[in-house]
């Protein structure tokens, strides 16, 4: 009989879980939190009208992605400003995806260029900012943004570098966002223009190059050093 209200309430649980995350993810995402506020579950929990289970249960979720902290005897947090912490999360990416968009270049076939010319189509025409969604990047851009990233490392044929570019990736996104303040003047779309271009003209070198220094001015522009031109 226990078991079987469990089973009955679980799904439920998970509904308002879920619903719990993507409101937090999203409330993150848009600056909702500054770097460093504090994600207090007893006033989540009060806000959303759900327990404190569901709301620790998502905050894992946010803690798991990279865009919150959890920190001892202190509860959960949006990440502090920390240049070390966005430079680690560059570095990395430097590290792996240049290296994927070699193999991409080098293995990718037709349909993959189709994909690709259709990604950057895509990212050209979506409107960076959008009156309703204030000063951040909207989410349909966002998204185009991913998917043109993806893409282009999806001709490596690899799933396990291809997980570990969706974690990094959204690890990174929040750091992303607040590089459009420090910098609102940077040229993203000459950036991927010229990555396309790379790519689909089979020249691995520059693109590799170009990712590795595309990846590297927004870390710059975070730690307020004088990027380089990409």
């Amino acid at each position: 009989m226990t078991q079987t209200a469990h089973t009955s309430t679980s799904p439920g649980k998970q509904m308002l879980s879920e619903q719990v995350y993507a409101h937090l993810r999203d409330a993150i995402m848009r600056g909702t939190y500054a770097p460093g506020d504090a994600l207090k579950p007893q006033d989540l929990a009060k806000e959303q009208g759900v327990s404190l289970a569901v709301v620790r249960e998502a905050l894992v979720r946010v803690v798991g992605e990279g865009l919150a902290d959890r920190l001892p005897n202190r509860g959960f947090a949006v990440p502090s400003f920390s240049d070390r912490r966005w430079q680690e999360i560059a570095e990395a990416r430097r590290a792996i995806e240049p290296v994927m968009l070699r193999m991409s270049v080098e293995r990718g076939d037709v349909d993959w260029e189709a994909r690709v010319r259709a990604a950057h189509h895509r990212l050209v025409r979506t409107p960076a900012y959008v009156p309703e969604e204030g000063e951040y990047y909207s989410g349909a851009w966002s998204e185009a943004h991913r998917a043109f990233h993806r893409t282009l490392l999806e001709g490596c044929g690899n799933p396990v570098l291809l997980e570990t570019f969706d974690r990094m990736w959204t690890a990174s996104e929040l750091a992303r966002r607040w590089s459009t303040h420090r910098n609102p003047d940077r040229d993203g779309v000459d950036e991927h223009r010229r990555l396309e271009e790379a790519a689909l003209a089979r020249d691995a070198d520059t693109a590799a190059g170009l990712l590795a220094e595309h990846l590297t001015l927004t870390a710059d522009v975070l730690t307020g050093r004088t990027p380089s031109n990409p």
